[in-house]
């Protein structure tokens, strides 16, 4: 006697209710996931080195994360953070310091998915304390960054506050050499627009209180003098062209120094955004960046596994919990 198998009319009655239909769909995109296939996409890829201003300036703390006081090197880390996760798959950052006049590659550009745990902990990583001179000639190192940039054929970001220590001479700041618009990219502006103290530290990395207008120059008095200098105290032509006494100032304090980053910023080919920008870094990075397409394979796996995640929470959880609400609803009124 030949038994028939009950097996195709379970499967026909539970594939015809909701849940059946449910599970049956999450076992499809979880076997999906075994075998799915990269997908080959082309499409608008970033390729950037990215110059970050260690210097003593960028420690001033008149920015905000999460709504307590930071850094600007604290904020700049952050945003450029933001800006790798952002970015999509197939875009590529490298990372460099700027101090005194010089800018020092870390490494060449990568990718920020595949390479993306390196360099989020390689921005992360970035201190003050890796700068190895006070000085901080910006246009110097800017210029020295877009070389840099264009021998690596990559686009620049240059972060900065622009506060030139000490400040330019009277004639003026280092002349740019390259062709405007070679290289392409962004001067990314950190700081606020009220001077603000800048932190002060002992030879151990200890904060000790703020500079004082006695502790910086507040001239640069190489080159010829200003106009106007031989009205000065104890002025002499030969001896004190700049005068007898020191000049006063407020290079001690700190601001964003804005219209002089949209100057260097129009002299190289540049573009210009403020660390703040609501829209975040990488829209203005991809806005002023090179046009580059490149083919990158996109894994459909964490979209099927998610997809699979979600229906069997609606199984085993959205669909019992609103039979046992019915339920008690029906209790309710029956016992009413």
């Amino acid at each position: 006697m030949i038994v028939p198998n009950p097996l195709p009319g379970a499967v026909a009655r539970l594939l015809g209710e909701p849940r059946g239909r449910l599970l049956a769909c999450a076992l499809g995109l979880i076997l999906l996931t075994a075998v799915a296939p990269r997908l080959p996409v082309t499409g608008r890829r970033v390729e950037a080195v990215v110059v970050v201003d260690i210097t003593g300036s960028m420690n001033t703390r008149d920015e905000t994360l999460a709504g307590k006081p930071a850094s600007r090197l604290d904020k700049a880390k952050a945003s450029l953070r933001a800006l790798a996760a952002d970015l999509p798959c197939g875009s590529r950052l490298g990372l460099g310091l700027f101090a005194e006049r010089r800018t020092f590659l870390l490494f060449e550009p990568i990718d920020t998915c595949a390479d993306f745990a390196a360099l989020d902990g390689a921005i992360a990583g970035l201190d003050w304390r890796m700068g190895w001179e006070g000085d901080s000639r910006i246009a110097a190192g800017l210029f020295r960054a877009v070389a840099l940039a264009g021998e690596l054929g990559s686009d620049l970001v240059f972060v900065t506050d622009g506060h030139e220590a000490p400040p330019l001479p009277a004639r003026g700041g280092p002349a740019f050499e390259g062709k405007p618009g070679a290289v392409r990219g962004l001067i990314v502006g950190a700081g606020g627009h009220v001077p603000s103290p800048i932190p002060r530290y002992d030879d151990r990395g200890r904060e000790i209180g703020f500079y004082g207008p006695e502790d910086v120059p507040h001239e640069n008095r190489f080159g010829p003098p200003p106009p106007g200098a031989e009205t000065r105290e104890g002025y002499n032509p030969r001896n004190a062209p700049f005068g007898g006494v020191a000049t006063p100032g407020t290079e001690h304090l700190s601001t964003v120094r804005e219209t002089y980053l949209r100057g260097l910023a129009a002299e190289t080919g540049l573009s210009y955004a403020p660390l703040d920008d609501p829209a975040g870094l990488a829209a203005a990075l991809t806005a002023a960046a090179t046009p580059r397409s490149r083919p990158v394979l996109l894994d459909p796996r964490p979209v099927l596994g998610a997809g699979a995640l979600a229906l069997l929470s609606v199984l085993f959880g959205f669909l019992p919990w609103r039979a046992r609400l019915a339920g008690a609803v029906s209790r309710l009124r029956h016992g009413a």
